[in-house]
């Protein structure tokens, strides 16, 4: 759901840096699995809103000009350029719903905690028209 960035930042740049190792470990994984290079240290991890997307995104942020090779492909990065890992898209229940209903579900049922920072949608299978 939609929050208030001062939830929504710390919640995907906490403090004690969990979220932090586990965008970071993207680089151990290419490194591991797709024969990387990457300097794991060489990098840092950043959140940022992006209000025209309604997203949480998470980036790597080169530290310094550096190269990583891939799987022997060749990548380059400057200072201060990112790698971005992900998106978070957040929804009210109005937008969420209008979503669905133009993907071709029906909203159902919406389950939300009493301050409606979290939802589950229960979605059937609906109709799109010509």
């Amino acid at each position: 759901m939609k929050k208030s960035l001062d939830i929504l930042i710390p919640a995907y740049d906490d403090p004690a840096g969990v979220t932090a190792q586990f965008d970071l470990n993207l680089l151990v994984r290419i490194n591991r699995e797709l024969d990387g290079d990457f300097v794991v240290g060489g990098f840092r991890h950043c959140a940022v809103w992006n209000e025209q997307e309604s997203a949480i995104e998470m980036h790597l942020v080169s530290l310094t000009a550096q190269s990583a090779t891939v799987s022997g492909r060749r990548f380059d990065f400057d200072a201060g350029e990112t790698i971005h890992t992900e998106s978070s898209r957040k929804y009210d229940v109005g937008g969420f719903g209008a979503l669905a209903v133009g993907n071709g579900w029906e909203v159902a049922r919406v389950w939300t905690d009493e301050h409606r920072l979290f939802a589950i949608f229960g979605l059937t299978a609906g109709f799109i028209g010509d």
